[in-house]
């Protein structure tokens, strides 16, 4: 049997070659650290941390918990190490990082059907089956043949995304539904603001405190004038945000009347967030034009100073910082196979997943359907009422023009056949359905599947 090719030695790599081994397929894992480092990695070992040592909370009614507890039961050889070496962090799963990546670079090297190469990889190996996993950081080499590959003139290599909130905790008596100038159907909601409104928010956001880029971030950021964070917009001018993504000329709210007629020129807001639909149930929604650099906690407070989002529950802060990703929507299934090649799949941030867990989510996913292709097998898509599911749904099935990364959170998984208005009790309704599906679904595809699997917390 032909090896299978796994490139890029981060969580995805790690967990998919895991996951081809532990098959009995043999698997070729390319890392191309030592020779050739990265900005951003101290290390040679394999699944290095490089930003944090936490995999985020361990509550399994929370998004990142619900992830940890599906790959446990899936036999996550990441998620067993994390477990294996976790140190104190409250309610988080964090880990010694060193420990971490030594033992998982010692396992995979000791692994019988795994050969660990240390080459850079500069194009997609034209035959045979492979999985890239290269990360947020792939080598210019490769993301020049990936862009060849896919036909795309974009590949974003400056991530500047905005945060995204789930609609539930939208207020809908501020926010109004309405499309600029009544063009197509109303698709954005609307924040409305008034002079004193505008100007509280406007002081706040060019005195909130910013996160620090990078060196090697800096140096790609500067050239990217169409990706100005909001908060850099608003220290060029009092009014330059009301002339940008917060102008409120062409909209219409249905409830106040028309804003061209003067009786109603009092009516019209002095400015206005608009708020773009994420998905396709209308459950996340985008705040279009803010994308930022404000570290985590600033955002929270400065942007719930907007009317209609006071108590806005995000999903996803805003960041800016390097990153390679592919326009997924565009080119995966939710197999995570190429459409124009269904024996190459990717996994891991490249493919738009945010943080630790689901970048090992992913790798187990097209370790797994890789290591079938190569037995025969038809590849397998998760329940879409599991957090990996609806992860690898939303990737594959959002809108490819404003495609962004996707951290797991509940937002994504379909609603409840009832509404529930207490937060606890929801999402544990959605981990107690994601656990029972997840359980059905391994009875039912994977081969050899036992209870006993359920419980699986080590390598």
């Amino acid at each position: 049997m032909e090896p299978i090719h796994v490139i890029g030695g981060g969580l995805a790599g790690t967990e998919a070659a895991w996951q081809i081994a532990q098959a009995g397929v043999p698997v070729v894992l390319h890392e191309m650290r030592p020779v050739k480092q990265s900005p951003a990695h101290h290390s040679e070992h394999l699944a290095e941390l490089v930003c944090s040592n936490s995999f985020g909370a361990q509550a399994s009614d929370r998004a990142s918990g619900l992830l940890h507890g599906e790959l446990r039961r899936l036999g996550s050889i990441i998620i067993a190490q994390a477990d294996r070496h976790q140190v104190p962090a409250g309610g988080a799963l964090a880990v010694d990082r060193g420990v971490f990546s030594q033992s998982l670079t010692e396992a995979l090297a000791q692994h019988p059907w795994v050969e660990l190469r240390r080459d850079e990889v500069t194009a997609i190996p034209p035959e045979g089956i492979v999985v890239l996993t290269t990360g947020p950081l792939t080598s210019e080499a490769l993301a020049t043949d990936l862009q060849r590959f896919t036909g795309q003139a974009y590949m974003s290599f400056f991530d500047a995304a905005s945060p995204i909130v789930v609609g539930e905790s939208i207020n809908r008596e501020v926010a109004f539904l309405a499309s600029r100038y009544d063009r197509g159907e109303a698709a954005y909601l609307n924040c409305p603001m008034n002079r004193e409104q505008y100007l509280q928010f406007w002081q706040a956001l060019c005195a909130a405190e910013q996160a620090e880029l990078k060196e090697f971030e800096r140096e790609t950021a500067k050239f990217f004038e169409a990706c100005l964070p909001i908060e850099e917009m608003a220290r060029r001018g009092e009014d330059t945000m009301r002339y940008g993504p917060l102008k409120p000329v062409g909209l219409f709210d249905a409830r106040l009347g028309d804003f061209k007629d003067p009786a109603n020129k009092s009516k019209k807001p002095y400015a206005v967030v608009q708020l773009r639909q994420e998905d396709k149930a209308g459950q996340l929604w985008n705040l279009v034009g803010f994308q930022t650099n404000l570290r985590w906690g600033e955002q929270a407070r400065v942007f719930r100073l907007i009317p209609g989002l006071e108590q806005a529950e995000f999903v996803r802060m805003g960041v800016m910082h390097r990153n390679t990703f592919i326009n997924s929507p565009e080119l995966l299934g939710p197999t995570l196979q190429f459409h124009q090649r269904p024996t190459l799949l990717a996994a891991g941030q490249l493919v738009g997943t945010e943080g630790y867990t689901a970048a090992t989510a992913g790798g187990w996913l097209a370790g797994t359907n890789a290591a079938r292709l190569a037995q025969g097998l038809d590849p397998v898509t998760l329940p879409v009422n599991t957090m990996m599911g609806a992860l690898f749904d939303f990737i594959s099935g959002a809108e490819p023009k404003h495609f962004q990364p996707m951290p797991p959170n509940f937002g994504i998984l379909p609603a409840l056949p009832q509404r529930i208005r207490d937060k606890r009790e929801r999402y544990g309704q959605y981990r107690d359905r994601a656990f029972t599906d997840l359980t059905d679904w391994c009875h039912r595809t994977l081969p050899g599947f036992t209870p006993e699997n359920l419980n699986q917390t080590s390598a």
